[in-house]
Parts: structure tokens; sequence; C-alpha cells
């Protein structure tokens, strides 16, 4: 996927910096360039993946308690 961007010949180069980094985080690039640095076993990717569903309903839970 191929991503493109004008830069207007009046714009300063630290707005179209700052234009360019919003477009690459929107686009999901960074994400897969953290994931991608280190390889992760598939018992790794598991063992995070259960341990972030346990958090997330721990995380409801307590915000079901306080009434928020």
């Amino acid at each position: 996927m191929p991503l493109r961007m004008r830069v207007n010949e009046k714009e300063s180069i630290t707005v179209a910096l700052r234009r360019f980094k919003k477009l690459m985080e929107r686009s999901g690039i960074f994400k897969e360039l953290r994931k991608r640095k280190h390889y992760e076993k598939p018992c790794e990717l598991r063992r995070r993946a259960e341990l972030r569903k346990r958090a997330n309903i721990a995380k409801a839970q307590r915000k079901a308690t306080t009434g928020r």
C-alpha cells in the first residue's frame, strides 16, 4: 500500500514532517515495524494475548464496581 503526501511550496518542513508522521501512524506502519523488530514465538504471542484479555476483564470489573 503506497502512501502519498503532497507538500505545498509554502509549507514549512516541520509542518510537512509532522503531517508525514501522522500519516505513517494512521496507516499502521509504525505498529508493524515495532511488531517485526524482534521475532516472537507463537507461544509468547498467545501468552501476551491471554494476559491482555485478563487485564481487560479486570479493568471492566473495576469500572463496573466504581459505577463509572
